[in-house]
């Protein structure tokens, strides 16, 4: 397994989340959809991030998606590494939407470069020895805290961060109980990860 060819929300009402996320950030293949009332509270233990080229872009999607019907759970600003805001979606999906520049270079526009899964952990080291065994190569790491997988031109970038860590990147409490809400499409067999993530044949999940 070297790569994720998409990603399935499973959601209350896949009709409502198809209108959001294509008026929003205009997602295609990428990202499915699927009903579910899997029962689950709080964080759900993992954000999806698009990565734009400067900030006028983050801005641009940012307001897409409260037009949209998004919720803002932290405002676009400036860091340290960068520009970016966190907004959650009404299906309880959280996305964050960032630039490595602060600086703009053209106009604005919707476009993003990447998209990345970033999964909240218990084990950062043990869920990465599970992710190298089956199939996937360490592109960063910073010990225990976060590693990013080398996934080539994959729709679908992988990171790996401690849950806490990413809830409160994502403006969150880290507490959270039931369904993940989410399946991961790749070249692979079945099987779920340590922290109850599943994955499965990109062929196999199920789109609107």
């Amino acid at each position: 397994m070297t790569s994720i060819a998409c990603v399935t929300l499973e959601v209350t009402d896949p009709a409502a989340a198809e209108r959001f996320y294509s008026t929003a950030f205009g997602l295609g293949g990428q990202l499915r959809l699927r009903a579910s009332e899997a029962p689950t509270t709080g964080f759900r233990g993992f954000t999806l991030s698009l990565v734009t080229a400067q900030p006028a872009d983050v801005d641009a999607l940012v307001d897409a998606a409260v037009r949209a019907g998004a919720t803002t759970l932290k405002p676009a600003a400036r860091s340290l590494w960068g520009y970016g805001g966190v907004v959650q979606a009404p299906d309880g999906t959280i996305w964050q939407i960032a630039s490595s520049s602060k600086k703009d270079t053209g106009p604005a526009t919707r476009r993003f470069d990447e998209i990345v899964l970033l999964l909240g952990v218990e084990d950062v080291k043990a869920s990465k020895r599970f992710y190298v065994e089956h199939g996937l190569t360490v592109g960063k790491s910073f010990g225990g805290k976060y590693v990013e997988f080398a996934t080539g031109s994959a729709p679908v970038k992988l990171a790996l961060y401690k849950r806490r860590g990413l809830a409160k990147v994502a403006g969150v409490s880290p507490d959270g109980t039931g369904s993940h809400r989410l399946v991961i499409g790749a070249d692979t067999e079945p099987f779920t990860d340590p922290d109850g993530f599943a994955w499965t044949t990109a062929s196999t999940t199920a789109s609107v």
